[in-house]
């Protein structure tokens, strides 16, 4: 049945001049994040300023501090709207610099993330953790893009796919 419907509608916003992946890879990357269960759902996906992350951050998280990507489910799961996605994109620049991994491969990782978010994992107890890790990692792979939770943990960049 999920074969008929539209696959995810992905809609990509900025209120900040920052470099971001185009749409149609943002759009890939939720796609195979989200699968079957995204078909005939949309993704709103806002990047947005260090300053409004942080103001979001602090009002549902209580965490004063910008943030890589915050994920808001839709209120009426039955609706069309899966949810939003609120990325940073100084904060991916940053942590990509720090990690010594390719910018573009961030983006992925915190958009697969999110979308897992959205989809019901979490990562606030150790095993919801290596469960949400193990299937982005699987996710990311499929992509072309490498663990980037082994990458984080060596501190050294991985050697370059293609």
């Amino acid at each position: 049945m999920s074969e008929s419907l539209p696959p995810l509608q992905v809609d990509l916003s900025q209120s900040v001049r920052a470099w971001m992946p185009p749409k149609r890879a943002v759009t890939r990357w939720a796609r195979v994040a989200c699968g079957a269960r995204g078909r005939g759902h949309e993704l709103a996906v806002h990047v947005v300023s260090r300053r409004q992350s942080q103001a979001l951050n602090r009002q549902f998280r209580s965490k004063d501090q910008p943030t890589n990507v915050l994920s808001f489910g839709s209120p009426a799961p039955s609706g069309a709207l899966l949810g939003d996605l609120v990325v940073c994109a100084a904060v991916l620049r940053k942590e990509a610099n720090e990690q010594r991994k390719p910018l573009l491969d961030h983006w992925a990782h915190m958009v697969v993330h999110g979308c897992l978010h959205l989809l019901g994992l979490d990562h606030e107890r150790p095993t919801e953790a290596r469960r949400m890790e193990r299937r982005e990692v699987a996710i990311l792979s499929g992509l072309g893009v490498a663990d980037p939770y082994l990458q984080q943990a060596s501190g050294k960049p991985k050697a370059k796919r293609r």
